[in-house]
């Protein structure tokens, strides 16, 4: 008989920005329940894990040549507020 192999996890657990990923949901998710949800909370909370995941993806993003993709959203949707 075959074994069955483990159901595998999505295609984000290989994402090289992993670490930085749960890093920055984990602090997002902690602010969001002790801080916001209280009405208290600092604008400044989670920038460094945010920045730090962004920029990994912005790096992987450039290493498989598809920032660009981005690039033309971002212009779309530059042209969509100039436009209203």
């Amino acid at each position: 008989m075959r074994e069955k192999k483990k159901a595998s996890k999505s295609s984000s657990s290989t994402s090289p920005c992993l670490l930085l990923r749960d890093a920055y949901h984990n602090c997002f998710n902690r602010w969001y329940a002790e801080k916001f949800m209280k009405g208290h909370w600092d604008k400044q909370d989670c920038v460094s894990e945010w920045q730090s995941y962004r920029a990994c993806l912005s790096q992987h993003l450039e290493d498989k040549h598809l920032i660009r993709f981005l690039e033309a959203e971002h212009n779309v949707q530059d042209g969509a507020v100039a436009s209203q």
